[in-house]
């Protein structure tokens, strides 16, 4: 009885989660593709000025802004929060990893609010004295920040990964003759690749929908430039920037359409991700 119980109860949470998952998509694809019709796919997703008050909606400064500030994210968290999920998994002293790991955990529960402070008080005057002229709100000052905050997410994953490999890969490239940082490297890393894979596929969907800390560090400028120490503007800030104040109309139904090419990104980014898994399979 009790297991029949339960069998229903987790089915009954799975079509909840996905009821809501298909709410959502209803609801952003429904406002959204009227208004991308009535504006033009090509305006409005090859526009380079967005100016409400005109009814001009061009997102492609927003687009470029968060691949540049994503990417740039991904190149300097990923491989620091492999490197840190290694040393944790196969390196660190077990004394020491008791403070580490929840110092680690701690550190995806700070609010982005408080990174956002963080980075406006620290890396923001840091960049602005290194680089002389510049305010030091910049496409790097979110990549920098973002990057700190992908880092648990990470790290643990990555974690879990390495240490649920069977102990046999590392025991047998040992016997073979390896080193222990050749038998982490080449035996245990490549069985663990899926789960490092997903800690990734996190880590990308953390940085790109991200919009608290970056309002505060990125400059918030609708343009297209590339030099990272230049500001701009995300999707997601302009989404949290203008719904406040957004009247019903055109220039709320923009928005929303915003939304539904942020989680276009997201889907096509985790579509790529698992294709190249399923390929190194």
């Amino acid at each position: 009885m009790g297991e029949i119980f339960f069998k229903y109860l987790f089915a009954f949470c799975a079509l909840i989660s996905i009821f809501a998952v298909i709410t959502i998509c209803v609801f952003l694809f429904g406002n959204a593709i009227p208004t991308i019709k009535e504006i033009g796919v090509f305006d409005f997703l090859f526009g380079v000025d967005w100016y409400p008050e005109y009814e001009i909606f061009g997102i492609l400064p927003m687009i470029v802004g968060s691949l540049y500030v994503t990417s740039l994210s991904i190149l300097i968290g990923v491989p620091i929060g492999i490197l840190s999920a290694i040393y944790l998994s196969q390196f660190c002293p077990k004394n020491l990893a008791r403070f580490l790991i929840p110092a680690v955990e701690l550190l995806g529960a700070i609010p982005s609010v408080v990174y956002g402070f963080f980075a406006l008080v620290v890396i923001v005057p840091l960049l602005a004295s290194i680089f002389d002229g510049i305010s030091g709100k910049s496409v790097l000052a979110a990549a920098l920040v973002l990057s700190i905050m992908i880092l648990p997410t990470i790290i643990l994953v990555s974690k879990a990964a390495i240490d649920s490999v069977p102990k046999s890969y590392y025991e047998g490239a040992l016997a073979l003759g390896a080193t222990k940082e050749r038998a982490v490297f080449f035996a245990m890393l490549p069985a663990a690749k899926s789960g490092i894979l997903a800690s990734v596929i996190l880590g990308v969907g953390r940085a790109i929908g991200e919009a608290m800390a970056v309002i505060m560090v990125a400059g918030n400028q609708t343009q297209i430039t590339s030099n990272i120490l230049d500001g701009m503007r995300t999707i997601t800030t302009n989404i949290v920037l203008e719904m406040g104040y957004a009247e019903e109309g055109l220039h709320r139904d923009a928005l929303i359409a915003n939304g539904v090419v942020l989680f276009v990104f997201i889907l096509l980014i985790n579509m790529c991700f698992n294709a190249i898994k399923n390929r190194s399979k």
